[in-house]
Formats: structure tokens, sequence, C-alpha cells
């Protein structure tokens, strides 16, 4: 029975030899995440249930990321539950303030998923991972402390649909900018519980940061997962990383998908989502002159190396306009070094942006860019809904990050190639 890479990595979590989409399926899983906003819930369940200890010390991994450093009593009381649960069942992989990172950037760097895998977390952006060719999707606070007490969960078999990008990006073109193309012609919901496959020439030219970008915004198609098939940029990415055994798994020929989309990307212009859903896609030229407060960098989507050095790129011996705040936030600690091994990090404060600790804050509207009534932020994070960043009545663009540190400097929405 031919099968989708998706379906295939669920047969073997299942012990199965094959499934077909509709299915439901009981498997095991490779890793269960959670942060410090989902993992209380499921702590507090898991506790409820009665089991001792967790079912594996090592594939139980918990990321305290979104409101750390700490920024209030609450958040506070959040990150003590994990820290506390961490020594109590003695896992291996607690990140601590000042070893954690932004979790989607996190595990990947760390070798902590890997190809083949079959991950579940307690954030909607566990998507991320399908860039291995891995599946890994959201779940509740519920189904996360049944894994972490089973090592299992239960799942529905997505359909697939293939998403074919043909043609050479152009220059300040990237994942980013597919993902938010992509979405602006599927809709928020044109991949509701699906796979989405992404493949063709384009994407196996693609470094592994562009790949981890749009599995991660797959979600905000309503997807159950994304996933790029592996390759050689995905083998020379996790030498070294992932120690463990993994399979690399490809669709058959003669797959069935619910659909496949083509897109030829030579002369696509990087894009730009407008308020206040990611399908509100439009070139950036069409995006020129609208006036923004705020611009933020970084995220689970947008925040690793190859993200920092293509705003760098733009802002080199730049200033960002006086009515600009630029908020720059490396996606974990060894990415914030390596970039101030690159001089990237004194680049980013002499064009006078305030550069963080790795924290998902200003993305889900949580604190380090909280948004006023009327403003405007321009971003590289995953969602533009009504009030994300803050106010109701405020709004958020987002973008890849090289039209984020142009318009920096530009004090409104603008393409690389204007400052250059």
């Amino acid at each position: 029975m031919p099968m989708t890479i998706t379906e295939k990595i669920l047969a073997a979590h299942a012990g199965v030899e094959a499934v077909q989409p509709g299915q439901l399926v009981n498997v095991k899983v490779d890793l269960a995440l959670g942060n410090d906003i989902t993992a209380p819930m499921a702590i507090r369940e898991f506790e409820r249930i009665g089991v001792e200890t967790v079912w594996d010390r090592d594939r139980v991994v918990l990321v305290p990321d979104h409101f750390v450093p700490n920024k209030d009593i609450k958040s506070a009381e959040q990150a003590l539950q994990l820290r506390e649960f961490a020594r109590k069942h003695n896992l291996t992989n607690y990140f601590e303030v000042g070893r954690m990172g932004i979790e989607h950037c996190l595990l990947p760097e760390l070798g902590l998923v890997g190809p083949g895998d079959l991950i579940i977390g307690a954030d909607s952006h566990t998507c991320t991972y399908g860039a291995l060719g891995a599946f890994s999707t959201g779940v509740g606070s519920t189904d996360l402390a049944a894994a972490m007490a089973l090592g299992e969960t239960w799942l529905k078999v997505p359909e697939s649909i293939k998403f074919v990008y043909s043609g050479t990006l152009p220059r300040w073109v990237g994942g980013k900018d597919l993902i938010l193309h992509t979405i602006g012609q599927t809709g928020v919901d044109g991949a509701l519980y699906m796979a989405m496959e992404f493949t063709g020439p384009a994407v196996e030219n693609m470094g592994m940061d562009g790949r981890l970008t749009m599995a991660n915004m797959a979600v905000e198609a309503g997807a159950k997962n994304g996933i790029v098939p592996p390759d050689g940029i995905t083998r020379r990415y996790i030498e070294g990383r992932v120690k463990r055994p993994y399979t690399f798994y490809s669709s058959d020929p003669d797959a069935q998908y619910a659909a496949v989309y083509e897109f030829d990307v030579s002369k696509m212009e990087p894009q730009v989502a407008f308020p206040h859903l990611p399908e509100n896609t439009r070139p950036v030229s069409e995006a020129a002159g609208v006036t923004i407060d705020q611009v933020v960098i970084g995220s689970c989507t947008n925040g690793r190396m190859d993200d920092l050095r293509e705003a760098a790129a733009v802002l080199k011996w730049r200033r960002v306009h006086d009515n600009i705040r630029l908020i720059v936030i490396p996606g974990t600690q060894a990415i914030y070094l390596q970039a101030m091994r690159e001089g990237l990090i004194e680049q980013f404060i002499n064009a006078g942006a305030a550069v963080s600790t790795p924290t998902c804050g200003p993305c889900l509207g949580g604190y380090m860019g909280i948004l006023a009534k009327g403003e405007r932020s321009l971003a590289t994070t995953n969602r533009n809904f009504v009030g994300r960043m803050g106010d109701p009545e405020s709004e958020v663009y987002l973008c890849n990050p090289a039209v984020a540190a142009a318009s920096a400097v530009m004090g409104r929405i603008a393409a690389p190639w204007e400052v250059e």
C-alpha cells in the first residue's frame, strides 16, 4: 500500500504495516515536550493520575521559555512548578534560565529530535520539527500528561497535501516568504488537520533554518503537521547532534494526496502578512509605506543564525530610525554566543537595537515588547491575531528578518533593497 512520509512514520510508531487517512491509531512517542505556560496544567493532571514517575526521564522535556526570565509572580510560580517536577522525576532535559532557549530552536540544536521521530508537545508550534523529516504536532496539556505517564498518545491519521516549490529563490526571499505565500493561497484553514509536505527544488536547496521556519508555520494553515523529506542537508545538520538511531522516510511515488500545489518562486518578492491573519499576505512592494512603531526579530520562527545574519547584513553601518523600537532576540544561548563571535550583537546594539536573552515574550504579548493602543509592530514571529502583541487595537504585521531590518531603518515597512 503506497503511503506518504507522514503515514509511514505513524505506521511505524503504531506498530503496523500501513495506515490510511482518517484511521485512529495509538502510537509510541519519542519525545514529549512542555513549556512554562502549558506544562503546569499537564503536571497537575499527571499528579492526579497517581503514577509514580514519568515513562522515560530522558524523553520528557521541559523548557521554560515563554515568560522567563520571570516577568511577574505568577510566571515565577509557573516556572517553579516545572523546576520542582524536573527535580522530583530527575528529568535529563530540563533547561533552566541561562541554559534554556526558545524551545523549538533549542531541541533541534541539541539533537533531541531527529528524522523519523514522533514528537508531541503542548505548544502549537511543535510542528517545527517536521523540517527534520519527523512527525511532530501540538497537543493539549491533558494529552501531554498522559504521554508523560505512558509514552503513548492517539492520533487520527491526517490526509496529506503536497507543496512543490520550483525555481531559484531571489535574494532576500526565504522560507518565511514561501510559507507566508502558501498560507495566503490556502487560507488559515486550508490544511485543517492535514499534513503539509514541502518539496521541490527551492526547498531541496534551502538550508535547515529556512526549512524549520516553513514547518513551524504549518499550523497557521490549520495543519496537523508540516514535513520536509530528509536528504543530504538533513544528514549534515544532524551529524554530531542526534546521538540515537533515526530513520529517513520518504513518500512513495504513487502516494495519494488530497491536493497538490505548485509554486514557481523565481520572481517571488518578500512577503508581508497584514493584520489580523497570517493569510493576509501581500508582496512587500504593496506594503511599502505602512508606518510602524516597533520591529521584533526573533521567535521560534526566525530566531536562528541565518535569520540574525540576514538582519545584520541589512543593518550593517546603519541606524534604527528614531521613531522605531527594534528588539532582537536570539533563539538560544548558543545562537547568542555565535552571533557575538561573528560581531552581530555589536552590530545590532550599535544600530540602536535592544538585544534580549532567549524568550518567547513579545510573540504572544507576554512581555518584552507589548504594544499600546493604536501601535503597530512588524515582526518575524508567526501570528498576527487581534491583540496578539498587546492592546486589541494594536496591529501586527509579519515578515522575514531582512524586511524587518530594512523597515527598522526606514521607519516604515520597506524592502531590503531600499536601504542598499
